[in-house]
């Protein structure tokens, strides 16, 4: 049956201002701390409110053939699995999470915060509103949308976790638990990325996985007067910086361990380079970066495959360290950090989580207490080619609502669900898209979602999950 894509965007924008954005807005109120960052998340209830919440929505959006449950396990985090009957063939299992990373507030702009939600258009500010608040409404709408088209659509489910920030480490035992409700699908749908534009429809085909943990150095059992022994003790902070060059190099920010790099084939190169023209420097000005700060990377094909296909380190937090303005004059005890690396597809996290730990770990810098604690590895993701039928509807469709056709990318983040996922249903279609764009600041202060871009792909959702019928 024909899909009548103008039509369609009139019933996606009704839907997104009567219903979407309103619960949406109630959902930024909810602070939901991903359990990583908020060991006390059960006995607080934000995760689960932001199920009730999502459910009171559900309960008013008139789809027919439609069931859902809140599952919890003991001491692991709920996700809530909703079932819509098919009304033609195939299986489609969509993804989504709303669990949140932490805000820091002072760092926003005036008039926002991260609790509240404001609309300055085109966005909706606030956190978790694209990180991925809006992914759960948007995949349930497509179905929607489809119903009140009269358009066949294939049997739905929907898993939808409150783990994903902290790497979804309590979503495997939920995974083997739902495996008859889950189904067989032949097409799995995340809605978790988007693309370097707000002008395309994007589809990425690979993401990095991660690799995290928390380096520890101590070297005295007491602060130490810097003048008495500063020059006798080593400075756990160089010590630090002696682990650090061992994995790799400060100059170029290249990593020093084998394991994590993969070979780039051409055909990676060549979209590399296409994309690259297709951006231009609007990849490297869209960054909010000093303005005097100069890329890693030669050029956009090069800082392309800098973050999506070659692995990088970054220090994301340190313990031991005082504020400026309440530093004395004290040779620290200890100096940790939080590390995190990006691998790309291919690399075993599992493997290299191991070769890191050994690497900082032996033959410490003069004999101090080193010590390396990893958090949940996750691996990457590289997706197999699109059904035909699917991959040609999202096209028509792209073109009819951008006037371009949907452009394939990469995302340099990690979805670790995506190869969970795909190690269940190897035989199983993947489409990732979504409307994570230019500045959404996801993660950061003045997060935000694209309104009009939501809308657009909200639609050209509706209608590749249409195709799985044909």
């Amino acid at each position: 049956m024909p899909v009548d894509l103008d039509s369609m965007a009139e019933n996606a924008d009704r839907i997104w201002e009567e219903s979407i954005l309103p619960s949406l807005s109630e959902f930024i109120e909810i602070h939901a701390l991903s359990p990583m960052f908020e060991p006390n998340w059960d006995e607080l209830g934000e995760l689960h409110a932001t199920l009730d919440l999502f459910c009171s929505w559900l309960d008013n959006q008139g789809l027919q053939g439609m069931s859902y449950n809140v599952h919890r396990i003991a001491n692991h985090s709920p996700v809530l699995l909703v079932t819509i009957e098919g009304t033609g063939s195939g299986e489609v299992l969509f993804y989504s999470h709303l669990d949140k990373q932490p805000s820091r507030p002072h760092l926003w702009s005036e008039g926002l915060h991260p609790l509240k939600a404001v609309r300055r258009e085109p966005f909706l500010y606030g956190r978790g509103s694209v990180d991925d608040g809006y992914g759960g409404y948007l995949c349930v709408t497509a179905i929607r949308l489809l119903q009140e088209a009269g358009i066949p659509h294939p049997k739905a489910t929907f898993l939808i976790e409150t783990c994903e920030e902290s790497g979804s480490y309590d979503l495997p035992p939920y995974l083997d638990q739902l495996t008859e409700d889950l189904g067989n699908p032949d097409l799995v749908v995340v809605l978790d990325s988007g693309g370097p534009s707000y002008e395309h429809i994007w589809v990425t085909e690979a993401l990095r996985g991660l690799v995290a943990g928390n380096l520890s150095v101590r070297v005295s059992h007491e602060g130490v007067h810097s003048g008495m022994s500063g020059g006798a003790i080593p400075s756990s902070f160089r010590i630090q910086r002696m682990l650090l060059d061992r994995i790799e190099n400060s100059q170029t920010g290249e990593v020093l361990i084998p394991e994590m790099h993969v070979d780039i084939s051409d055909n990676i190169m060549q979209q590399a380079t296409a994309l690259a023209e297709v951006l231009g420097d609007e990849l490297w000005s869209s960054l909010p970066t000093v303005e005097t700060l100069e890329s890693q990377s030669k050029d956009a094909s090069e800082m392309l495959l800098d973050i999506n296909w070659r692995p990088a380190l970054s220090v994301i937090g340190a313990d031991g360290i005082p504020s400026v303005q309440s530093a004395g004059n004290v040779l620290r005890t200890n100096t940790d950090l939080k590390i995190s690396f990006r691998i790309p597809p291919g690399v075993n996290a599992e493997e290299v989580q191991d070769v890191v730990k050994h690497i900082l770990e032996e033959n410490p810098p003069y004999g101090a207490e080193v010590t390396y604690n990893p958090t949940e590895p996750a691996d990457g993701f590289h997706a197999p080619p699109l059904h035909e039928g699917i991959a040609s509807a999202l096209e028509s469709a792209s073109l009819h609502l951008t006037g371009k056709p949907p452009m394939s990318t990469w995302i340099g983040g990690t979805i670790p669900f995506m190869a969970m996922i795909q190690n269940k249903y190897p035989n199983a279609c993947f489409l990732c898209t979504g409307s994570s764009g230019p500045g959404n600041n996801a993660h950061g202060p003045d997060e935000k979602l694209h309104i009009p871009h939501s809308k657009r792909v909200n639609v050209a959702l509706a209608a590749a999950i249409a195709a799985l019928c044909e």
